[in-house]
Parts: structure tokens; sequence; C-alpha cells
């Protein structure tokens, strides 16, 4: 399997899913790290008192280029709205918890808006996004919601990507090349 490193100003959507620590954002960070002019959005709230959390965006900030744009916020679809050229986002979870206690209408709304600003874009856009659901089942309301909601995106995300990975400890696979999309 030969993996593409990206370069240039063309329009394709690039998504990255696995599970916690399978090495997705190091995965998109190498398909980016010749991207000239990249935005690097972080979709998370700023949790100065979680010291885990801290430490986590530490590690990440080490990785990045210098070179790269960072834009630190939950609300993606103003982001989208406004940026223009390559962007790599991690990680979508973070737009799903951003929109966590609104109404299904009000929630199915706001990924047809993401789906639709993703679709017009052109330059690259890589999204990372967390693999749930294959184990335990939550035993709370909002877990659940989560795990549905991310599910239902990424299999859109997964439709309008050109290219689509898999991250599983610490490797990849291009799930294009060795699956069949379900028939809707």
């Amino acid at each position: 399997m030969d993996i593409e490193i990206l370069g240039g100003d063309t329009s394709k959507i690039i998504f990255i899913t696995g599970g916690t620590k399978s090495g997705k954002s190091e995965f998109a960070e190498y398909l980016a790290r010749n991207i000239k002019d990249l935005t690097y959005i972080a979709l998370s709230e700023n949790r100065l008192n979680d010291k885990e959390w801290q430490k986590k965006i530490v590690k990440h900030q080490k990785r990045r280029p210098k070179s790269w744009e960072l834009i630190e916020t939950t609300d993606l679809i103003n982001a989208l709205r406004i940026l223009e050229g390559p962007l790599l986002i991690d990680s979508i979870g973070g737009f799903v918890m951003e929109s966590i206690h609104k109404e299904i209408n009000v929630w199915s709304d706001k990924v047809s808006s993401l789906i639709n600003l993703l679709k017009k874009r052109k330059s690259y856009t890589i999204i990372v996004g967390e693999q749930v659901g294959w184990s335990l089942v939550s035993e709370y309301k909002i877990g659940n919601i989560y795990i549905e909601r991310i599910g239902e995106l990424q299999k859109k995300l997964t439709r309008i990507s050109q290219d689509n990975w898999l991250a599983i400890n610490g490797r990849v696979l291009k799930i294009d090349e060795i699956s069949q999309e379900i028939p809707i």
C-alpha cells in the first residue's frame, strides 16, 4: 500500500478514524506535513483544570510543525465558513460534543450544514474522528447519544471523503480498498 503525502491545493477530503491511542492523529499529521499554509483546527473546549487533558494538548502541540496555524474552537461550522485553505480537523468528536444536548432536529440541521460546507471546500480537508461503539454500551443516556451521533456523522463523512483510513494499534488501513459501501 502506497501512502500519498499531500501537497498543493487540491480539493480532497480525507477521513481518518480509529480508537483511543490508535495513531489516527499522528497519521493525519504525517499526511499533512508537506501541505503549505495548513490550519489545524483543534475541536475542544479549553479544560484548564484538567491536568491530563493539558498533557495531551502539549503532546499534540509538540508534534505539529510551528508553521501550521492553530485554531482552538468548538464552532466548526463558523470556522468552515471563514477558512478557505487546507485544514486538519482534530477531532470530529468535538463537533458532536458541542451539540450533545441539542434536540435531534437541531443536530440534524448542524450535520447537514457541516456536510454541505465540507463538500464546497476547494482545498485539502483532513478530518480525524473517534471510532466508538465497538465494545461496551454506555450505561448513561448521554454516552449513548454520543455513540449514535458520531456513528451516523462518520458514515456521512466517509461517503463524501475521497480517502478513508482506519487507524488501529499504530497501523492504518485504507478502507476504501478493502471494503464496500453498505447501500442506503
